[in-house]
C-alpha cells in the first residue's frame, strides 16, 4: 500500500474522524483495495455502520460520492498486479510482476522500519524503560502474531531482572494473575489491527487493580490507547500486507536496551551464564 495517495489520505484523516467513519476506514485499510471495489452498502455492512455514515466519510474526504472515491482507488492502484488480476481475471498477471512485488515489499519493509525507529523516540523509550526497570513484576501479552514480540521481550527481560512473565493463556490462570496485581506492576501489551478482545479484557482488569500499561500499537491505535501510561504508536508504513513482525521486534530491542541501561545487569548475566554451564 506504500505511496498510494488514497491510503495516505485515509490514514491522515483517521485520528480526526468520529467512531462510525473510523470503522469504515479500518475496513478499507484492512482489505485495500478490494474493500473499496464493492457496493457502498456492502462496505457499510462490513464496518457495522449505515450507508449514510459511509457516504459522509467520502464527502468529508472531498470526493464527489462513493463512485468518485472508487475511481481514485483504481487510478492509484492500477499498476499493482493484485488489483489487475482482480479486475481482469488474468491468471498470468501476478507471475509477470513477482520481482517488482518483491522489490516493493522490501522497500515497504525498509520504509516501515525507518518509521518505526523514528516513532520510538528517546522520551518514550526512557519512560517505558523506567517502568520496566522499577516494576514489581512485568507481564507481557500480544495478539496472534505480536505474541511473538511479547515472548521475545519476556525472554530477554528475564535475563536482566526477576519478575518478568508472559500473561498465561487460560481465563483461570489470567484471573489468578490479575488477583495479585497492584500499582507496582506493569503490563506490556502489543495490540494491532484487528484488535484483540482478549488483550482488552486482561488489560482493563489489570488497570482496575492499579497496574500500569506500556502499549505498542499501530497508527490507527488500539482501543486501549487511553489506558496507556506509555504509548508507542507505530506509523502506517509499519503495517505491511503480511503484518511484518520486524517492526515490533525492533521496538522491543530498543525497549530492552533502554531497560538494560537502567538495570546494570552485569552480575546477574554472569550468574546466569554460570548456571547455564552447570545445568
Amino acid at each position: 500500500m506504500g505511496n498510494d495517495p488514497v491510503v495516505d489520505r485515509l490514514s491522515a484523516v483517521y485520528p480526526e474522524l468520529p467512531p462510525g467513519e473510523r470503522a469504515i476506514v479500518r475496513v478499507l485499510l484492512d482489505d485495500y483495495p478490494f474493500a473499496a471495489l464493492g457496493s457502498l452498502r456492502a462496505l457499510a455492512e462490513r464496518a457495522g455502520v449505515s450507508p449514510p455514515t459511509a457516504s459522509r466519510l467520502f464527502d468529508r474526504l472531498g470526493y464527489a460520492g462513493f463512485a468518485d472515491f472508487q475511481a481514485a482507488v483504481r487510478d492509484g492502484a492500477r499498476d499493482r498486479s493484485r488489483l489487475l488480476e482482480f479486475v481482469t481475471g488474468s491468471p498470468g498477471a501476478a507471475q509477470h510482476s513477482a520481482s517488482p512485488e518483491l522489490r516493493r515489499a522490501a522497500d515497504d519493509l525498509r520504509t516501515g522500519l525507518d518509521g518505526t525507529l523514528a516513532a520510538a523516540t528517546d522520551p518514550l523509550l526512557e519512560a517505558a524503560a523506567a517502568l520496566l526497570a522499577e516494576a514489581g513484576t512485568v507481564w507481557a501479552l500480544g495478539g496472534p502474531l505480536s505474541e511473538l514480540a511479547a515472548e521475545y521481550l519476556i525472554r530477554q527481560l528475564a535475563s536482566l531482572r526477576p519478575g518478568a512473565h508472559r500473561v498465561p493463556g487460560s481465563a483461570q490462570a489470567r484471573a489468578r494473575t490479575v488477583l495479585d496485581l497492584n500499582g507496582s506492576d506493569v503490563v506490556v501489551a502489543y495490540d494491532f489491527r484487528r484488535y484483540s478482545p482478549d488483550i482488552a479484557r486482561f488489560v482493563q482488569a489489570a488497570r482496575a487493580r492499579g497496574a500500569r500499561l506500556v502499549l505498542v500499537t499501530d497508527a490507527w491505535e488500539s482501543p486501549l490507547s487511553a489506558e496507556a501510561e506509555v504509548l508507542i504508536r507505530l506509523p502506517r508504513e509499519a503495517a505491511g500486507p503480511i503484518a511484518p513482525l520486524a517492526h515490533e521486534i525492533a521496538v522491543t530491542e530498543l525497549l530492552l536496551v533502554a531497560a538494560a541501561a537502567r538495570l546494570a545487569p552485569a552480575r546477574r548475566l554472569a550468574d546466569l551464564e554460570a548456571l547455564r554451564q552447570t545445568l
